[in-house]
């Protein structure tokens, strides 16, 4: 493969363009972008790479003086610092742009270059000119610079490899999602070195209004990551701007796709550029931040996937979480304020040179348009640290994701006279098993303790009362509690028992009135009005003592779910007859699908050889499976997607689908596979293949 490129006419020269050998496959490999390309040439900031210049004219660098002139963007300008001259030295300086002529003939020229490590993002275009006549000069192409998180002059330097394997290079992953009590993992394909995915992520750049309005303005902080990591997540949703997303959280998703049935950012990048930069439709969170992932590790800033779950969502800034309910257990919709089964989200590596010491690392950026932030829909980049500690007067949204993990629920019950009774106030119900895919392995890692001190313990309630400059009251003891437990696993399909635990905490026997309800609900908190399983129940208590009431719920009575987490929203209300005095829980659980068992059936995956794999799955509902679809894809295993439809699955019954595709990349790649049915849909599945060359 030839690495020569000759003129093109976006800088017209003054003297005939010599041929240039850009070593593309020698450079990129270096700078670890090969996966990107290796016929086109893409660098990283902070490291030097070399190039050819041939001249046929009898040209002798070594008496021209000649400068080298970087310039980036629609009109370059030095005062903009997008257009920058640097002559030749003696040595490469790595900490700004610097050239040196390794050697040089009447015919040859070679030169090593090393952009600034805080140099722009995106494409450059590279002329040789006199420096003592700027109108000579030789345009010899353009290149791409990204982020570089090897360079400990970036500000993206992660030091260590199996982190920035992960976090950068890793083109695969998992987002968690179900319930606190009930985590399952989602893998995703973030694909973020296929070619046409750094142009779509450089055009999203260049979408963002502030370009728009001002190119070299915006322009002048692309080599900024935090102000790179706010433009994208203003950019992934549509809600202000040209972007990529359109939210939606409840059907139909008319025209367009259920968010949970995609399975990588790859068909949503290619979908928003295909058709002129329409919003695609739909996304929820875990869509939008993987999209995200896609995008900044694109662009080499490291970056992950995190779940934060029973995550609150304060609207008014309050750090409380009002919820009303009526006697019959119905959400009033009195606040605005939610907690969601779970949330997902990203954190980015940087240093945070904007802030006082001490808030680099870890720094959570949020697509999902939730509220405004400084007049946009786009959250941080909030320090994580700054989160922990309650430096809620620290940009960026660090009190909106202090909120999300440290919350006080309040819980009301309102009467059909208007009256309303204050039932509890739970201060450890918001921000639980925040959980990221650990490094290097498929395992869930906890990382609840980098946002938020135990639960209960001193330190939560002193950074609470700092966040929110109140002090806490405190709660007076419960004589009367009531909660519930289920058995686990719960099978989508299968009956199951919930089981209340009413306790006693006086030395007198309580006679009680136990109210139970079941309803559906979306993750997002939003319960369904339809209540699948009412029960009613005098009881008496001994003296301190608890009783265990279970109920069982049959799938006759629940069926089918909303969404593809099958997620129930359980509320009991105990009261004491003769005090009035109430009990109150509330409990969401997650029901499991059927697991897909994936195979491979061919010896092993060769490079464009055909490879087969098995998938397999048992009917654990009690009704005919119909409709039913398999949806496969794969950075590197199959072009786009592949979808295969198979016969109807009877109870019981375990289906069998036989899949091939022809790997067209080497190496450890994953295989991701989606099914639906007409009972249940977006069940997911993977399975890791090692692709070997012919």
């Amino acid at each position: 493969m030839s690495n020569m490129t000759t003129c093109v006419d976006l800088i017209p020269p003054v003297v005939p363009c010599p041929p240039v050998d850009f070593q593309f496959e020698k450079n990129n490999k270096e700078h670890r972008t090969d996966k990107i390309s290796i016929k086109r040439l893409i660098v990283r900031r902070g490291q030097s790479f070399n190039i050819k210049v041939n001249f046929n004219d009898g040209f002798n660098p070594a008496e021209a003086k000649l400068e080298m002139v970087f310039e980036t963007g629609p009109e370059p300008k030095k005062s903009k610092g997008t257009k920058i001259e640097v002559p030749f030295t003696k040595s490469l300086n790595l900490k700004r742009w610097s050239g040196i002529i390794t050697s040089s003939t009447s015919s040859e020229l070679c030169i090593a270059i090393s952009p600034s490590p805080r140099a722009k993002i995106g494409y450059h275009r590279l002329t040789l000119q006199h420096a003592y006549d700027t109108k000579v000069q030789y345009y010899l192409g353009n290149f791409v610079v990204l982020f570089n998180p090897w360079c400990s002059e970036d500000e993206v330097f992660l030091n260590s490899d199996s982190q920035r394997d992960e976090y950068v290079m890793n083109e695969t992953g998992i987002i968690y999602v179900g319930s606190s009590n009930y985590i399952h993992g989602v893998p995703w394909n973030f694909g973020q070195f296929e070619e046409d995915i750094l142009d779509i992520c450089l055009k999203l750049l260049d979408k963002t209004p502030k370009y728009l309005k001002n190119p070299n303005k915006a322009l002048g902080k692309r080599g900024f990551p935090v102000y790179v990591a706010r433009n994208v997540s203003a950019m992934v949703n549509c809600n202000d701007d040209s972007g990529i997303l359109l939210g939606r959280w409840s059907s139909p998703y008319s025209g367009g796709v259920y968010p949970g049935k995609w399975t990588g950012s790859l068909a949503i990048l290619r979908k928003w550029s295909n058709s002129g930069c329409k919003a695609v439709r739909y996304g929820q969170c875990w869509v939008f931040a993987a999209v995200t992932c896609t995008v900044l590790r694109c662009l080499g800033i490291p970056t992950r996937v995190v779940t934060n779950f029973d995550s609150a969502h304060d609207t008014d800034a309050n750090l409380t979480i009002d919820e009303y309910y009526d006697v019959a257990a119905e959400n009033m919709g009195e606040s605005h304020d939610s907690i969601w089964n779970f949330h997902v989200w990203n954190e980015t590596w940087m240093a945070r040179n904007d802030l006082s010491p001490g808030y680099d690392g870890w720094q959570v950026v949020d697509a999902t348009p939730q509220e405004e932030s400084n007049g946009i829909y786009c959250c941080g980049p909030a320090s994580v640290t700054a989160i922990k500690e309650g430096e809620t007067d620290l940009g960026y949204d660090v009190p909106f994701v202090f909120a999300e993990v440290n919350a006080h629920c309040v819980n009301w019950l309102v009467f059909e006279s208007g009256e309303k009774m204050k039932i509890d106030v739970e201060d450890s119900r918001v921000g639980h098993n925040i959980s990221t895919k650990r490094c290097g392995v498929e395992e869930r890692e906890d990382i609840t303790s980098y946002y938020k001190y135990p639960d209960g313990s001193v330190q939560e309630k002193d950074v609470f009362e700092k966040a929110s400059r109140i002090l806490t009251a405190p709660v007076p003891a419960k004589t009367l509690n009531v909660s519930m437990t289920t058995d686990l696993p719960i099978y989508n399909g299968n009956p199951f028992t919930v089981s209340m635990v009413i306790s006693n905490k006086t030395s007198e026997k309580k006679v009680c009135n136990l109210k139970f309800w079941a309803k559906k609900r979306q993750y997002n908190g939003v319960s369904e009005k339809q209540i699948i399983k009412k029960h009613k129940q005098d009881i008496t208590i001994p003296p301190n003592e608890d009783l265990k009431i279970p109920l069982k719920l049959d799938y006759k009575e629940y069926g089918l779910f909303p969404d593809m987490y099958n997620l129930m929203k359980l509320v009991s209300l105990v009261t004491d007859t003769s005090s009035e005095n109430k009990a109150f829980a509330v409990k969401d659980i997650s029901l499991i699908n059927p697991p897909l068992i994936i195979k491979m059936l061919s010896h092993s995956a060769v490079l464009t050889k055909k490879a087969v794999v098995e998938i397999s799955f048992q009917n654990h509902f009690p009704e005919i499976l119909k409709d039913c679809v398999m949806t496969l894809e794969g950075a590197g295993l199959i072009e786009g997607e592949k979808e295969i439809k198979f016969p109807d699955v009877a109870p019981n019954e375990l289906a069998k689908v036989k899949c091939d595709f022809v790997p067209y990349k080497s190496g450890l790649k994953k295989l991701l596979v989606d099914f639906d049915c007409d009972k249940v849909r977006d069940v997911k599945g993977s399975l890791d293949i090692t692709v070997q060359e012919k």
